[in-house]
């Protein structure tokens, strides 16, 4: 039998050190980015709220993007005051290759149903009475706003800065024949799926009879509307993924 290969669809920064870790697992594996992360449009809010960063109680990572293009502008260490929260692991790892201390780092407990806002917030609710406090959200052009409005509802200031821009897939050459390999002999093939956004630039492709791995319940409702099937679940850590790879 064929091995099978997984195609990769994070962003390009993120897919050298998952490719690397794969294949110590013994996983054949691609890159197939369907989101490009570039800069955000506009700066002067990214180098406002790293000046105001002393000053900040919270401040939320939605992805390990974030983290690159936040600290791409930063000019100071960062403050004994803020702490950095994510929900997933690669996003903890980022902020602690920036420098941010461990015990500043908050994240889903390493055994949680899901790594997601839901279970990042029973982490944050217990540490301290959010009234008052000052929060940033780091994140892209939009997204989703649970965490930002369940800290609103506990009295924190809440400010959303815009610290990158989504953009949809650039294909090269070797990508292009990747995708149309894919579409050809969909059986050689399983997508990995970090972001419902990224199934969404699939669609309208002709892809049939396509396998997937997803890293959230809502990815994967998102894969199976766009006809991929079957679709399960896996944590968003290589060796998760390889557990399932191996169960399709």
């Amino acid at each position: 039998m064929t091995a099978l290969t997984l195609l990769l669809t994070r962003p390009r920064p993120q897919c050298a050190p998952w490719l690397a870790r794969l294949a110590e697992l013994g996983v054949t594996a691609a890159a197939l980015p369907l989101i490009e992360i570039l800069p955000a449009r506009d700066a002067a809010p990214v180098t406002a709220a790293w000046a105001a960063l002393a000053a900040v109680d919270l401040a939320f990572f939605v992805s390990p993007n974030a983290v690159e293009q936040f600290f791409a502008h930063a000019d100071r260490p960062w403050p004994a005051r803020a702490l950095a929260a994510c929900v997933g692991p690669g996003s903890a790892q980022a902020l602690a290759a920036q420098g941010v201390p461990a015990g500043q780092i908050v994240q889903p407990a390493a055994d949680a149903a899901s790594l997601d806002s839901e279970h990042l917030w029973a982490c944050l609710a217990p540490r301290r009475d959010w009234a008052g406090a000052r929060v940033l959200l780091l994140r892209g052009d939009g997204g989703r706003d649970w965490l930002a409005e369940r800290l609103r509802t506990a009295g924190a200031r809440v400010e959303a800065v815009t610290v990158y821009h989504r953009a949809g897939p650039r294909f090269g050459a070797a990508e292009q024949a990747l995708l149309a390999a894919a579409r050809a002999e969909p059986l050689r093939f399983v997508w990995l799926f970090s972001s419902a956004e990224a199934v969404g630039h699939l669609r309208g492709l002709g892809l049939i009879d396509q396998r997937a791995i997803a890293t959230h319940p809502r990815i994967a409702d998102a894969a199976r509307a766009a006809g991929f099937a079957p679709v399960v679940l896996a944590r968003p850590a290589p060796e998760a993924v390889t557990e399932a790879l191996k169960a399709l």
